[in-house]
């Protein structure tokens, strides 16, 4: 029997659609994952298998075939443990529910049936709403994280056999709710401020051109001079961030797995203080799959993409003048 569940992986700063096929057929008992998964997605099949069982629910012995469409997208992660298993379940007749495709379901299997949290909820939650699906369905501790993007449905789920009675229709589950307006008031603090620095103020003005102008800065002198304290709090004099801009801040730590769960969304301008030895991929992203470094850890896709394009124009004006 053929299921077919909804998921995501991550891509850059995005997430895409990803539909996870499940195909049960006579003959020896396998278990192959096709679509060009990583090392982390084939390991699923043990963590699925245990997570089954210690739920109560027997695993087939069949010949079971999982396909991640597109197949041309690489995919990794451990995100898919949880449509994979709710996959099989849906082949093997466990789940009866004809709503399970009508979901983005994502989360991470542990052995004893628990779901555990995934990074890139968030972005996960932008591409379930333009698709205009009928929820999301997440780990309990992303689910703060993903309804602070509205016009999505998102429930949390903290076992497998929780999620296996809500489909079933067992099982009920409310959709999380968050003040997105509040939460942004809230957050809109910053624990450093500018007012902290005494003295320096031939620093404190270079400093207050610089946030002005959203000019560069160098800071050169001996240790203990207070240069990172200084760096440190140059965010609090910053423009304030609007919702949008902590909306895409706060997509970039999610993917980036540096995201507060509790707090659920970046309202301050964030700093970053990479450490000199640094790679280039760890500074400016990249990798087989691209991942965000900290220049986009340190600002938003939109102030990444709009500084891109302003060092275009400087490049370009300056070939202009010296020809």
């Amino acid at each position: 029997m053929l299921a077919k569940v909804l998921s995501s992986t991550l891509l850059g700063v995005d997430a895409c659609m990803i539909e996870v096929e499940v195909d049960l057929a006579n003959g020896l008992p396998t278990f192959t994952t096709v679509g060009l998964p990583d090392t982390s997605i084939r390991e699923s099949r043990d963590r699925v298998k245990a997570a089954m069982a210690n739920s109560g629910f027997a695993f087939p012995l069949k010949r079971i075939t999982v396909n991640l469409a597109p197949a041309h997208l690489r995919k990794e992660g451990t995100a898919f443990d949880l449509p994979i298993a709710l996959g099989l379940l849906r082949a093997a007749g466990y789940i009866s529910s004809e709503a399970l495709p009508n979901y983005v379901i994502v989360g991470e299997l542990s052995l004893d049936g628990r779901v555990k949290a995934v990074a890139g909820a968030m972005p996960m939650a932008l591409a379930a709403r333009q698709e205009n699906l009928a929820g999301l369905l997440v780990p309990s501790e992303n689910a703060v994280e993903a309804a602070v993007i509205e016009g999505v449905p998102v429930f949390g789920v903290s076992t497998l056999a929780q999620a296996i009675g809500f489909f079933n229709g067992t099982e009920r589950l409310t959709p999380t709710v968050c003040d997105v307006q509040a939460l942004f008031q809230h957050q809109a603090v910053y624990s450093e401020d500018f007012a902290d620095i005494r003295g320096q103020q031939h620093v404190r003005r270079a400093l207050e051109v610089a946030a002005a102008g959203a000019h560069n800065l160098l800071l050169s002198g001996p240790p203990g001079s207070g240069k990172s304290l200084m760096a440190r709090r140059l965010p609090s004099i910053l423009p304030d961030m609007s919702l949008a801009e902590a909306i895409e801040t706060s997509k970039v730590h999610s993917i980036a797995g540096l995201l507060n769960r509790e707090r659920a969304l970046v309202a301050t301008r964030p700093f970053r203080a990479p450490h000199h030895s640094t790679s280039d991929a760890g500074l400016i992203g990249g990798g087989t799959i691209p991942a965000p470094g900290e220049v986009n850890r340190n600002q938003c896709s939109r102030c990444a993409r709009r500084n891109r394009r302003a060092a275009s124009r400087c490049e370009a004006s300056l070939r202009l003048r010296e020809a």
